[in-house]
């Protein structure tokens, strides 16, 4: 997949608190895309956010209660990235959660694993 002009990069914005069961909504999508073969899989938690709620989620000091933004971004090629967007969908029905998905263009320069 080095030096690929066509890559997409999927990024989901879900909440902290989303869960799947017991499981974190973030962590069941990390093993997903590991699952279905995903080039990799990244998670980024924000410190301040607002989604279709319109509800703003902060990491403050002495916050008691946080449902901070998650992102889950993954880059690969656009037919490995629009099936898994299809996964990703049931997920979201799954956990009964919101959110947001979004695909982009992307340029991957490398990729490669550590010898």
């Amino acid at each position: 997949m080095e030096n690929n002009p066509n890559a997409k990069l999927l990024r989901i914005f879900i909440g902290e608190s989303d869960k799947i069961g017991s499981v974190p909504l973030y962590e069941a999508l990390v093993f997903q895309a590991k699952k279905q073969g995903l080039s990799g899989a990244t998670v980024t938690k924000g410190v301040m956010g607002f989604g279709a709620n319109s509800k703003i989620s902060t990491a403050k000091l002495f916050t008691i209660s946080q449902d901070l933004p998650m992102i889950v971004e993954i880059i690969d090629v656009e037919d490995h990235i629009r099936r898994f967007v299809k996964i990703v969908e049931q997920m979201f029905e799954d956990a009964k959660s919101g959110g947001l998905i979004t695909i982009e263009k992307a340029e991957i320069i490398r990729y490669r694993a550590m010898k």
